[in-house]
């Protein structure tokens, strides 16, 4: 009994080796709906966001 109690704890205590490699293919999905998303929202509102943007710089100066 002492001894699986043991081999319990150490199995619990000793840290894990990860795989640090990561998701490659997770994050070119990200990065490419990024992208889309950004020029989907930029040809829609390209008119609005410059007006934002020059009232914005002006009310700076």
């Amino acid at each position: 009994m002492q001894e699986t109690l043991i081999r319990l704890w150490l199995a619990l205590s000793l840290p894990r080796t990860r795989d640090e490699r990561g998701d490659v293919p997770g994050w070119v999905l990200v990065t490419v709906m990024t992208a889309g998303l950004v020029t989907v929202i930029w040809g829609v509102a390209r008119d609005q966001l410059g007006s934002m943007l020059s009232a914005a710089l002006a009310k700076v100066q």
